[in-house]
C-alpha cells in the first residue's frame, strides 16, 4: 500500500483534472493490482486487462469516490470486481464457499492435520515448496483466495481487506481462517512427504 497522505494528494489532484497525477497514480498502483488481478485470473493477458480497466473505471467515477477508505483499497476493490467479472464470464467451476466441508460450526474441517508450520524455515525457500504454495493458492475458491491474497500476500489490514472487497471484518476473518484450513490440508501431503524422505549418503 502506499502512503495515505501521498494518495489524498493524488486523488485531490486527480478529481482537479491533473493528468499527470492519473499517470503517478497508476505508477503507485497498478504492480499491486496486477499481482492481485493475477492471482485471481491466473492469466497474463487478463491480468493486464483487469489493470487496465482498473484504472478507467476509477478514473471516470473520480467524483463518487468519497474518501472513507483509502485510494488504494478503493482501486483494490474496482480491480477485484473487474476480475471476477471476467472469472464469471469463463464459467470457471468453483467449490462455493458454502458447500465446503464444515463442522458443526461451519467451520472448514481438514482431513489431514499435519503441522506443516513448524518445519525449518529453509523448507519453505526452496523453489519446490514455493511453487506448491503458489498451485495450492490458485486453487483456492475464489472468495476464499482474495481474502488471502490482500490479507496475507498484500499485507492489508483486516479493515482495509473489508473494505477492498466490501465485505464485514467477521466475514474477512472467517474466510481467512477457511483459506488457511483450506491451504493447510492442500499441503500437508507435500510436507509430510518432504519430513519423511530419507536422507542419503
Amino acid at each position: 500500500m502506499s502512503n495515505p497522505e501521498q494518495d489524498r494528494l493524488l486523488f485531490q489532484r486527480i478529481r482537479r483534472g491533473d493528468k499527470a497525477a492519473c499517470g503517478e497514480c497508476v505508477d503507485i498502483h497498478s504492480p499491486a493490482i496486477y499481482r492481485l488481478a493475477l492471482r485471481l485470473t491466473q492469466d497474463e493477458a487478463e491480468a493486464e486487462d483487469v489493470v487496465q480497466e482498473t484504472f478507467m473505471n476509477a478514473f471516470k467515477a473520480i467524483d463518487r469516490f468519497e474518501g472513507r477508505s483509502e485510494l488504494g483499497t478503493w482501486l483494490y476493490r474496482i480491480a477485484y470486481n473487474a476480475a471476477l467479472g471476467r472469472l464469471r464470464r469463463r464459467k470457471v467451476d468453483t467449490v462455493p464457499v458454502d458447500e465446503a466441508a464444515a463442522d458443526s460450526e461451519g467451520t472448514l474441517v481438514p482431513q489431514q492435520l499435519f503441522d506443516w508450520c513448524c518445519l525449518p524455515d529453509q523448507d519453505f525457500k526452496t523453489g519446490e515448496a514455493r511453487a506448491e504454495m503458489q498451485a495450492a493458492i490458485a486453487e483456492l475458491p475464489e472468495k476464499l483466495r482474495a481474502v488471502f491474497v490482500l490479507r496475507e500476500m498484500e499485507g492489508l489490514s483486516t479493515q482495509e481487506t473489508a473494505d477492498a472487497l466490501g465485505l464485514s471484518v467477521e466475514n474477512v476473518k472467517t474466510r481467512l481462517h477457511r483459506a488457511r484450513l483450506w491451504l493447510r490440508e492442500r499441503l500437508s501431503g507435500y510436507f509430510t512427504e518432504l519430513v519423511y524422505v530419507p536422507i542419503k549418503g
